[in-house]
């Protein structure tokens, strides 16, 4: 008979050996840059992701003696900015029925709406290490006296398996381009409507119209006064949305130290100055776009350097596909299909758990009704293969 798996909560990734977490983390040769080690400890160290932030680390570990055998990248929380899964009407209901919503407890990789592992396992031990995080983390709500634990952009399985536990599950979805083996950008122009082939290549011709010029960065090309201007735009572009941009400009540095070899940096020139940008991070089988800013306003610039310089270099790389972020139906006419995204819940109360269930359990009937209408929206030319999404 196998021993209990001793619980812990580390209230620093720093103070987690970093191969021993990354084992938990990649599932042989799956590869998930948000879970890693590296780039928790970047968003950690610059103060990006911190108590003051409103993201306190209380990260819970699942160990056989010396070895981790689970983990799950977790925060106590004071507020629920940053997250992509929204439940600001259910913090609203809480405090008119004179309850505190905060603290409560989020599982996730901060101000990142990408899937990805959130319970994380050595291989072999999800069987052990998966009921043992969830015990862990009702112990932390309850230590914490937290309202409720959100796991937001598990993977499938994790999802189903926290519904088997008892938590509430809710749908969403996102916009992914999926690569259906292209050969090259023409190949995937190729596989679209006229109408669309011609768009794009309009849109594409007209950003570039007025002398821009496009960089691709990644690894050592990445230099310190590269993050300065990509920081300008995001500082700009995170002041008119949010209020108040998440990340710390020490974070680009320390990321693009820690994981060089990680990251597309794709920036928008005009001369010798740049005036546009997007940071990605390449996973093991999917390119992943998380932020952009421009400083200056150029027609269609936004979707060359997000969307089309995305494809591209999916393409290039043999990548499976790229996930460009939450939201933006915009993104369905230039190649990218509906895909469902999962998060799982456990409200303390069981009169809110009850009444926020039954919204959850309609607004996924919605959910699953809106991903097969955006299904027929996409820009491939009928009657031949389009990407398949994921079904709930």
């Amino acid at each position: 008979m196998e021993d209990a798996l001793k619980i812990e909560i580390a209230t620093s990734i720093a103070a987690i050996d970093a191969a021993q977490w990354d084992a938990c983390a990649n599932s042989g040769d799956s590869y998930n840059p948000f879970v890693s080690h590296a780039f928790l400890k970047a968003l950690e160290a610059s103060k990006s992701a911190s108590p003051r932030a409103g993201w306190a680390p209380a990260h819970v570990l699942a160990r056989s003696g010396a070895t981790l055998v689970g983990a799950a990248p977790t925060y106590v929380k004071s507020h629920s900015m940053g997250e992509y899964v929204f439940d600001f009407g259910w913090a609203d209901a809480y405090l008119r029925a004179g309850l505190d919503y905060y603290p409560k407890i989020q599982v996730a990789s901060p101000f990142t709406p990408a899937t990805g592992p959130r319970l994380l396992a050595l291989p072999g031990c999800e069987a052990r290490a998966r009921p043992a995080l969830i015990g862990g983390l009702r112990a932390l709500r309850g230590k914490a006296e937290a309202s409720s634990i959100h796991v937001t952009f598990p993977t499938r399985e994790e999802w189903e398996a926290l519904g088997a536990a008892g938590f509430l599950l809710r749908t969403g979805q996102q916009f992914h381009f999926l690569n259906k083996g292209y050969g090259d950008f023409a190949g995937f122009l190729d596989d679209l409507a006229s109408r669309k082939r011609k768009m794009i290549r309009r849109e594409r011709r007209e950003a570039l119209a007025g002398g821009i010029d496009i960089d691709l960065l990644t690894g050592a090309d990445i230099k310190e006064r590269h993050w300065d201007a990509f920081h300008e735009f995001y500082e700009d572009t995170g002041a008119r949305k949010w209020g108040q941009p998440y990340l710390t400009r020490a974070f680009f540095s320390m990321v693009g130290e820690a994981m060089p070899e990680r990251i597309l940096l794709v920036m928008a020139r005009r001369g010798t100055r740049y005036v546009a940008g997007a940071i990605n991070f390449i996973g093991s089988d999917a390119l992943y776009g998380r932020n952009w800013g421009a400083i200056e306003d150029v027609p269609f610039l936004h979707f060359e350097v997000c969307y089309y310089q995305a494809i591209e270099f999916a393409i290039s790389r043999g990548l499976a596909r790229v996930e460009a972020g939450a939201q933006g139906e915009h993104k369905l006419a230039r190649g990218y299909g509906p895909v469902p995204t999962y998060s799982a819940h456990e409200i303390a109360d069981p009169r809110f758990a009850r009444a926020i269930g039954e919204y959850l359990r309609r607004e996924r009937l919605q959910a699953e009704l809106e991903l097969e209408g955006y299904a027929t929206l996409t820009p491939f030319r009928r009657g031949e293969a389009t990407p398949e999404p994921d079904g709930f």
